[in-house]
């Protein structure tokens, strides 16, 4: 079976068994000292996912493991595991608008410092490449559903996460919140969050100037750095109280 492509072993498992008939797939495989990483990987997929309705997560860590292959000819080789597919699509999808003299729309996206550890231990996961490949969906995830997808599926494929994993996806749905609003940075300091706004930020100046005057917690400087008091907080409580200051500042967005 370590010959077998992912796709393959999960259509082979697929076929045994139907209805109320109950049946086994048994796939062999020679001494693990001899198999490659690639093939670990795909013996290692099949084995974790067995629940119903993990089709989509099978092919979606094959198109991982093999690469994308040339979109645009006939060969199945790729840099897909450098660069992760989603980078590569929107890429290819710049490269797109280039050739066509269309605008390619600026990248922006939030740089967050809140002072805590968002890092993939290798207790958690021993495989440096697993780790980085972890990185990847995380940094890459478009919006709150795809975020909470993905936490799914590290449970379901590598069990609980600790503490600083946990930080590191609450950094992303963070960075979801505040890239919309152009917010260029987002960091803690001395028990002060501070929000540095781009100069095209949707949020309307005289709502902010409100907000700030009815909250004694806020303090607005001219260059447009907002200083929020949050005192003595850490964890859980932290994230949620980044996560009200992003919802107030959404409000004010204009139309």
């Amino acid at each position: 079976s370590d010959r077998f492509g992912l796709s393959q072993l999960y259509q082979l498992r697929g076929r045994v068994g139907r209805s109320h008939r109950r049946a086994y797939a048994y796939f062999l495989i020679p001494s693990p000292e001899v198999l490659t990483t690639k093939a670990r990987k795909r013996l290692t997929a099949i084995r974790e996912f067995s629940d119903l309705g993990t089709g989509f997560r099978i092919a979606a860590l094959d198109l991982e493991i093999r690469g994308a292959g040339n979109l645009l000819g006939a060969e199945q080789h790729g840099h897909i595991n450098s660069v992760g597919f989603d980078l590569y699509m929107k890429l290819l999808e710049n490269t797109i608008r280039e050739l066509k003299g269309e605008p390619i729309p600026e990248e922006i996206q939030t740089s967050i410092d809140l002072g805590v550890g968002i890092q993939i231990p290798p207790h958690y996961i021993g495989d440096a490449q697993w780790r980085l490949w972890l990185y990847k969906r995380i940094a890459s995830v478009y919006d709150p559903e795809a975020l909470d997808s993905l936490r799914e599926e590290t449970i379901d494929r590598f069990g609980k996460y600790p503490r600083s994993v946990a930080n590191l996806f609450e950094y992303a749905g963070l960075r979801l919140a505040a890239t919309p609003l152009r917010i260029q940075s987002l960091d803690l300091r001395k028990q002060r969050l501070l929000l540095k706004f781009r100069s095209d930020t949707p949020i309307a100046s005289a709502g902010l100037v409100s907000l700030v005057g009815r909250d004694s917690r806020m303090s607005l400087s001219p260059d447009g750095l907002l200083t929020v008091e949050i005192g003595k907080v850490s964890g859980p409580p932290l994230f949620a109280l980044v996560r009200d200051v992003l919802e107030e500042l959404a409000m004010l967005k204009s139309e």
